[in-house]
């Protein structure tokens, strides 16, 4: 499934686009099929199992996805009838925002690529190098990257992101899979100007809309192989970044053992994995993002996120 956040007016709600391009809500469609089931408290289930809020949705882990799955079907079956039109929408109808829009964490790892660790100078990390970006980052595929007056080097970064599914503490490497809920593609928007003015990078990472994130998030079951993606980024149609996922110092299972014995990770919680080579401040000459350039990122299994970028 491709879980994601869509707005209605003042509503955002938690959806499923189909690959009709149509958009389900998982709430009305739960609760739909339960009616249709002639459930005495279908009402409650459906908020119990499939809440209208995305983050509330993974907080129910496997079990609350699985019953989305099942009222997606339900809604696509000719059983809906009129269900069907109260709950699906064209993708044009609405506006898709990110698919986490308020994590309690987004968690950063740098100097992840090999040819990325290469091209910065530096030699390859024993131990993850992690930092942090916040809510306030976070933007949807819809919306333009800010690029405000106090950096003159904004810079662009091509990662593929998990979102947590469960609570995970001290998780064992072979396990650690099971934590995930899905995947999604996330552009570290960086400030490299703010990022190298002192010895912590914090400052030019956290910008406002710094972390453009979507389309969507697609469910675990979906991606065939975390370790071997194809990633890619172009700037205005000129790619600017291209590797796979194989090529990653410490991989999705790696990280989730890493940072669940410094940290519990939460339901919600998006961990991005780090960039390739190829970006603006490793070049000869350097380049940097522009008012009105257009970048998109590409992961195979995942989706492509598109983004423009906006003098504010």
């Amino acid at each position: 499934m491709k879980i994601i956040n869509y707005r209605q007016g003042s509503r955002v709600r938690s959806g499923c686009l189909t690959n009709e391009d149509k958009v389900i809500d998982l709430h009305g469609a739960c609760l739909s099929m339960l009616k249709n089931d002639k459930h005495p408290r279908a009402a409650s289930v459906a908020e119990a199992y499939v809440p209208s809020n995305t983050l509330e949705l993974l907080q129910g882990g496997e079990e609350s996805l699985e019953f989305a799955k099942k009222a997606v079907g339900y809604i696509q079956s000719d059983a809906s009838a009129g269900e069907k039109e109260e709950w699906t929408f064209a993708r044009s109808e609405v506006r898709i925002e990110a698919p986490v829009t308020n994590p309690s964490k987004i968690i950063c790892v740098g100097h992840n690529y090999r040819e990325h660790i290469l091209e910065m100078g530096r030699e390859i990390p024993t131990h993850p190098v992690v930092f942090a970006k916040f809510a306030n980052a976070v933007i949807g595929p819809e919306d333009d990257i800010p690029y405000p007056e106090i950096t003159e080097k904004l810079d662009y970064e091509a990662e593929l992101a998990f979102v947590v599914g469960k609570k995970a503490k001290n998780v064992k490497e072979k396990d650690a899979l099971d934590y995930v809920a899905g995947y999604t593609i996330v552009n570290d928007i960086s400030a490299r100007d703010l990022q190298k003015r002192t010895l912590q990078w914090l400052q030019g990472k956290s910008l406002d809309g710094s972390a453009p994130m979507g389309p969507w998030m697609v469910t675990k079951d979906e991606v065939k192989d975390p370790d071997n993606l194809d990633i890619s980024l172009r700037v205005n149609g000129e790619e600017r970044q291209r590797s796979n996922t194989e090529s990653l110092v410490f991989n999705v299972s790696g990280l989730i053992a890493f940072l669940s014995e410094i940290m519990t990770l939460e339901p919600g919680d998006v961990i991005c994995t780090g960039t390739p080579g190829g970006v603006g401040a490793a070049r000869d000459p350097q380049v940097f993002l522009q008012d009105g350039d257009v970048v998109d990122i590409e992961v195979s299994d995942v989706g492509v996120l598109k983004n423009k970028v906006k003098k504010v």
